[in-house]
């Protein structure tokens, strides 16, 4: 059974190193309806100061089966995700992009979460020809078919934000975006962790999806 306290909610956060996921943890923290946060990396968070809600779990996503019990919580966010300059080849992309939120939105189930939340991205569609939406889809639509009662899915364009590397795409959408379709415009991470916890607040029934047009409506970091 969930780890639920009367008074709040609790919540394991994969990937909260990168950019939506780091944005999601200073917001969950900030958050007086949740009572715990389970930090699920794959190395050390830096320059996290301690905080009684924050448990830091640097475990093996190949190996999530030794740390399930990190996953007895309500809800489960999923900031998961990587690009195939990092992956460095598609087998290794689909291993962090769909096997991984894959096999945490399992084992959370299995565990008594009730809602999955996951950060996709604009376009995701399983019949795409294109390799990057095309996985993001079939993640959709394998989440999708477990028996969560909530689940909530993000489909976020370009993230902009404070990044420990410069990324030459970034660098164009900050220049450019304004020149592209709305629904593809860049979003900044914290306009996207914002809607995540505003729907993780909200814990609302069924399934929702939130576009990136939407997203770039949520307020942005001051």
């Amino acid at each position: 059974m969930p780890l639920t306290l009367p008074d709040g909610r609790t919540v394991a956060l994969a990937g909260a190193t990168g950019l939506v996921g780091r944005e999601c943890l200073d917001l969950l923290l900030d958050d007086p309806g949740v009572t715990h946060v389970n930090a699920l990396v794959r190395r050390p968070l830096r320059d996290v100061p301690d905080h009684p809600k924050l448990v830091q779990k640097v475990i093996d996503f190949d190996h999530l089966q030794g740390h399930a019990e990190c996953l007895e919580v309500d809800q489960v966010i999923c900031a998961l995700g990587t690009t195939m300059r990092e992956a460095g080849s598609e087998d290794a992309f689909r291993k962090v992009d769909y096997e991984y939120p894959l096999r945490l939105a399992r084992y959370g189930l299995s565990r008594g979460a009730r809602h999955y939340l996951l950060v996709s991205a604009v376009g995701a569609d399983p019949a795409s020809r294109v390799f990057y939406t095309r996985i993001k889809g079939e993640t959709e639509r394998a989440i999708s078919a477990l028996e969560y009662p909530s689940l909530t899915i993000v489909r976020p364009s370009l993230l902009l934000g404070e990044r420990e590397e410069s990324r030459l795409g970034e660098e164009l959408g900050k220049r450019i975006g304004w020149l592209t379709p709305r629904r593809f415009r860049p979003v900044h991470a914290h306009q996207v962790a914002s809607a995540l916890v505003r729907a993780a607040r909200e814990d609302a029934p069924g399934r929702r999806i939130i576009e990136n047009a939407e997203l770039r409506r949520e307020p942005d970091a001051e």
